[in-house]
C-alpha cells in the first residue's frame, strides 16, 4: 500500500480573470469545492488592465498564469496568433456549438453576453430590428455605446459590417440619424432607463434585470440576430500547472461549472442548458456570423472608420 508523503503539496492553479469579483469567487469556491486538492490563486482585474499585467510578465520572460477567462474571443485570437496560447481538446466541446470554440481547443466560450435593443416602455412603437434604429423617424432618439470604448461595442461593429444586409452604410444611416455613440453599456442604459433617449443599444442583462427591478424598459433581441461576447477560458502556452488546467476548463465547460453561469444571470455557452428568468427560449434568440479572425485583423482600421463617422470622444 503506496502511503501518502508528508508535507506534499497540494496541485496549483493560478488564474487571471476579468469576471466581476463576486462570480470570480463563486467560480474559484465551486472549483475548489470540485477539486480540493487544488490550490487555486487569482487575479481579477478588467481586460484591459489584466493584459497588460500579463504582457509586462511576458516581456520580463515570466508569465504567472496557467489559465485566462477574459472577456472575448478577440483577445484569444490575437494570443494564440502570437503562439501564446497551448491548444487542450476538452471532452465537454461536444455540449457545444461549433461557432463557440475554438477548432484547434486553444479557446472555449462560457457564457453569452448579447448585445440587443433596450427601449423605454413609454415609446409607442417597439423596435423589431437593428434596421429599425436606422429609419428616420427615430432621428436624435438612438443612444449606443462606443467601439472606442467598450470591447462588446467593438465586436459588435465588426458583426454588423461585416454582414452583407447591413455593413457601413448601416452605421452612416445612425449618424446621419444623430445616433449618440459614447462610453459603455451602463451610460446606455441609464439614458434610456431615464427616459433621456428612447432606444439603446446595449447588452442584454442590463436591460433585462432592470425591467425585473422596476425599470421601465423592454428587450429586443432583434430579427437579424444578435452580436455576442463569451468570457472564453485558455490555458497559456507556459502554464506551470497543466493538469490542473485542464481539469480548471474542463470544470467551467461542465454542466456543473455552467449552472454557476445560470445562476449568476448569464446565459450558459453550453446548448443544453436553460436560460435566466426573463430571457426567450434559447432556440428564439439567433447568433449573428462573427469570426474572430476578422474581428481582431480589422479592429484599429474600424475604431479609425468609426471616429471619423462618429467623432473620437
Amino acid at each position: 500500500m503506496m502511503l501518502p508523503v508528508v508535507g506534499q503539496a497540494a496541485e496549483k492553479l493560478v488564474l487571471y480573470t476579468s469576471q466581476p469579483n463576486q462570480d470570480a469567487q463563486t467560480t474559484v469556491d465551486a472549483f475548489k469545492a470540485a477539486y480540493p486538492d487544488v490550490e487555486v490563486e487569482w487575479v481579477r482585474d478588467g481586460t484591459t488592465k489584466l493584459m497588460a499585467k500579463l504582457r509586462a510578465e511576458i516581456a520580463a520572460g515570466d508569465p504567472r498564469p496557467d489559465v485566462l477567462l477574459i472577456a472575448d474571443t478577440v483577445t484569444l485570437e490575437g494570443m494564440k496568433g502570437e503562439g501564446l496560447l497551448q491548444a487542450y481538446k476538452s471532452p465537454e466541446a461536444s455540449a457545444y456549438e461549433a461557432a463557440l470554440y475554438d477548432a484547434d481547443g486553444y479557446y472555449y466560450s462560457t457564457k453569452l453576453i448579447t448585445t440587443g435593443i433596450v427601449y423605454n416602455t413609454g415609446v409607442e412603437k417597439a423596435p423589431k430590428s437593428w434596421a429599425d434604429l436606422a429609419d428616420p423617424a427615430m432621428k436624435n432618439q438612438v443612444v449606443m455605446p462606443s467601439p472606442l470604448y467598450s470591447g462588446a461595442a467593438l465586436i459588435h461593429l465588426s458583426t454588423l459590417t461585416e454582414n452583407k444586409e447591413l455593413g457601413w452604410d448601416y452605421y452612416q444611416a445612425l449618424a446621419a440619424n444623430e445616433a449618440r455613440a459614447q462610453g459603455g453599456n451602463g451610460g446606455v442604459f441609464k439614458a434610456v432607463a431615464s427616459g433621456e433617449k428612447p432606444y439603446g443599444v446595449v447588452v442584454d442583462f442590463l436591460a433585462i434585470r432592470g425591467k425585473a427591478e422596476g425599470s421601465p424598459v423592454d428587450f429586443v433581441f432583434p430579427t437579424e440576430g444578435v452580436t455576442y461576447v463569451t468570457e472564453p477560458v485558455a490555458i497559456m502556452k507556459d502554464a506551470k500547472n497543466v493538469d490542473a488546467a485542464h481539469k480548471f476548463v474542463d470544470f467551467v465547460l461542465s454542466s456543473k461549472g455552467q449552472e454557476l453561469v445560470l445562476d449568476m444571470g448569464y446565459v450558459p455557452a453550453r446548448g443544453d442548458m436553460a436560460l435566466p428568468e426573463g430571457f426567450p427560449a434559447r432556440s428564439d434568440i439567433k447568433l449573428m456570423d462573427f469570426n474572430p479572425a476578422v474581428a481582431l485583423e480589422q479592429a484599429e482600421a474600424n475604431k479609425k472608420k468609426f471616429a471619423d463617422i462618429f467623432g473620437a470622444e
